[in-house]
């Protein structure tokens, strides 16, 4: 799993509430690093901040899904982020994110999340 975010307190959070869920997780404090961990990583899942300096996580969602799929362009995509409004939601969802959640985020929520996007959730 691959999880940017440029507030490194946040990063680190994510990082570990992930691995608590049994997930490994590379981490990027940036859109362009990001760009460069994708192809070498080859994350199952990417977990995004939206609101990052100078290339934020729309920008990123966009350059990934130019990629081609070997390369990771469809690598399924959660943002996560303090934009949290519907229309915020609509926003990146329409971007190429699969799933939007808002921050302050709930570890259960976000570990159901991306077992969702890994496809990992039993179905009832």
């Amino acid at each position: 799993m691959l999880v940017v975010d440029d507030e490194p307190d946040a990063r680190e959070l994510v990082r570990i509430l992930l691995e608590r869920a049994g997930a490994e997780v590379v981490t990027a404090a940036s859109a362009r690093q990001a760009l460069d961990a994708l192809p070498r990583t080859k994350p199952d899942i990417l977990v995004s901040d939206i609101g990052m300096p100078e290339e934020d996580g729309l920008f990123l969602i966009q350059k990934v899904r130019e990629l081609p799929a070997a390369g990771g362009g469809e690598v399924p995509a959660l943002a996560l982020t303090a934009f949290a409004r519907s229309d915020d939601r609509r926003l990146t969802l329409r971007n190429g994110f699969q799933m939007h959640l808002a921050k302050p985020v709930d570890p259960t929520e976000l570990a159901l999340a991306v077992a969702s996007l890994a496809g990992r959730m039993r179905r009832t």
